[in-house]
């Protein structure tokens, strides 16, 4: 049984009482199987009158009344099971945020909170009430046969245990088999997410037809994944059926002849033909179900491995005593960190060293993927380093508490994220109580005047990621948002003027200005008009610090080079 899934199950009290009521009426209508046969066997043999079949009705009754049960409970049980899964899943996604989401392909997260969890249903409904009926029923079967007819309950014994053998040897075949199947699941559905997000400027260069053959590519190897599961699924029920057919004919045989010899009575003869099947059915169910199960289980597995990140790359487990950030701009100051994610050859960031004193404002330059995003997201608490520290105001970022520490932060994306929502309200996102006044003040610090001339003003809704707006319309918004935020000691800019035409670069720089005056500024730029802003430049270049010029230095070099070029 899957352990994780037991401890969560155990977690959630109404998940827990489902599925106790779940195995309990799959136990007991297994059990009533040994009621069942009797009452049969002796109306067949004349042992027990005509006036018997009314309690064998009634016990078939009660046995469809507990599968009934079952099968409702169990539906309970995988839905608030499946419903806790996908809320500590995106819990935990939120916490990690988009530094260590780069791990993933937001896709394949997508298809794991989705399709993939919806695999459990198989390990929930049927899988784990046929282990509580395989763990009772057989035994149940074997006692009776024991005091019914020694023989047939030998033979039965020793061919028992052949049907969980073989369907364990099948297991670990079908286990691997299965997550190869899921893993091309999701690289189909990642792949295919990422593809409709990226159409328009695949279109724009003419990628999009190329694009299709590779999605056919993906969706055939998802196929013959598929059809390999199945062909394993598909033999392993005949071996399991193959075993269990041989092991009731060595059953039935010599009851067959002894019965013709007259060395057993037809009421002892009737209950061991109609018992024995009973004592390999559960397992041979459970060893199909399992089967059936094995996408969900890989599916959980790799919910888990996500949930189970609580440590940082470098092993060392999350802190418990948090300590709360101060209100007053802070020393930011990095001590030989060194990043690596996961499945990546070489490091993020390679044993960087630098001080942020309080109230500087620096800019980070250098060529795209040199590392300058992945310094930006170590300040914001989403990467962790793998080696080194990350200390503000000389206390280790790991030992703050992260919530208390990013209500310091005012972060301003490349690309960032709209909501359909009002342009107030997305404003106001990281300010829910800022009022309307707050907002309006905040939109103009940030030059976006354009909202006066929208249809509703501030109460027009935005379509997802902003589509009806320019992309400069959607930074000065995302620049309000960090205007929005007057107690945030830590201003962060991933490069915001990216994309943008001269009228809206200008509106962003200006509203940068004003905005880091008196805060910690740390800016990723490549534009002169925002590398003018800070006091002093960073250059990275492949994880590594290779130049940091002061202002006064660049000041000095500027000075020199215009005496040069007039002499």
């Amino acid at each position: 049984m899957h352990k994780d899934l037991l401890a969560l199950m155990r977690a959630e009290r109404s998940v827990r009482r489902h599925l106790g009521v779940t195995m309990a009426a799959a136990m007991l209508a297994g059990l009533l199987v040994l009621v069942q046969a009797e009452l049969l066997a002796g109306v067949l043999s004349g042992r027990f009158a005509t006036v018997a079949l009314a309690g064998l009705a009634v016990v078939v009754g009660v046995r469809a009344l507990l599968a009934w049960t079952q099968g409702v409970f169990a539906g309970r049980t995988a839905t608030g099971v499946k419903s806790a899964l996908r809320h500590r899943l995106l819990e935990r996604l939120r916490e990690l945020g988009p530094g260590r989401l780069t791990e993933h392909r937001s896709g394949e997260l997508v298809t794991l909170t989705g399709r993939g969890l919806d695999g459990l249903d198989a390990y929930l409904t049927g899988y784990l009430p046929a282990i509580a009926v395989a763990a009772v029923v057989p035994v149940a079967v074997l006692a009776r046969l024991f005091a019914a007819d020694l023989a047939s309950a030998v033979i039965v014994l020793f061919t028992l245990p052949l049907i969980p053998i073989f369907g364990a040897l099948v297991g670990m075949t079908t286990k691997a088999v299965t997550e190869r199947q899921f893993v091309a699941l999701s690289r189909l559905g990642g792949h295919f997410l990422d593809v409709v997000r990226g159409l328009p400027t695949l279109r724009a260069f003419g990628r999009a037809r190329h694009q299709a053959t590779v999605i056919r590519e993906v969706a055939d190897a998802h196929r013959g994944a598929t059809m390999r599961t199945l062909r394993v699924a598909f033999l392993s029920s005949l071996v399991l059926e193959l075993c269990a057919s041989l092991s009731l004919a060595l059953v039935a045989v010599p009851i067959g002849l002894r019965q013709l010899g007259g060395s057993l009575d037809l009421t002892t003869a009737l209950l061991v033909l109609l018992l024995a099947p009973e004592a390999y059915l559960p397992l041979r169910a459970m060893g199909t179900r399992f089967h059936a199960s094995m996408e969900g289980v890989a599916a959980a597995d790799a919910a888990f491995a996500v949930l189970d990140r609580s440590a940082d790359p470098a092993g060392r487990p999350r802190s418990t005593a948090r300590k709360s950030a101060g209100a007053a701009a802070p020393e930011i100051r990095l001590e030989n960190v060194t990043v690596r994610y996961p499945g990546r050859d070489g490091a993020a960031l390679e044993d960087v060293s630098l001080t942020i004193a309080p109230g500087e404002r620096v800019a980070l330059v250098g060529e795209s993927g040199g590392g300058k995003s992945t310094l930006l997201h170590l300040v914001l608490g989403f990467v962790r380093p793998s080696a080194g520290r990350v200390l503000i105001d000389g206390t280790d970022l790991r030992d703050l508490d992260l919530a208390s520490w990013r209500a310091r932060l005012a972060f301003v994306a490349q690309r960032p994220h709209l909501f359909a929502t009002s342009v107030a309200g997305n404003i106001r996102l990281g300010s829910p109580a800022a009022s309307l006044e707050e907002v309006r003040r905040a939109a103009t610090a940030a030059h976006a005047d354009f909202v006066n001339d929208l249809p509703q003003g501030f109460d027009t809704v935005v379509g997802e990621r902003g589509t009806n707006l320019s992309a400069g319309q959607r930074q000065r918004i995302a620049l309000a948002r960090a205007f929005c935020r007057p107690d945030a000691a830590v201003l962060l800019l991933d490069e915001p003027t990216a994309r943008l035409d001269g009228r809206s670069e200008a509106a962003v720089v200006a509203g940068t200005s004003d905005l880091a005056r008196g805060r910690t500024a740390v800016i990723v730029a490549h534009r002169p008009a925002m590398i003018d802003l800070a006091d002093r430049v960073i250059r990275v270049h492949e994880g590594h610090v290779v130049s940091d010029t002061t202002r006064d230095l660049m000041d000095q070099r500027q000075v020199t080079g215009h005496e040069g070029g007039r002499r």
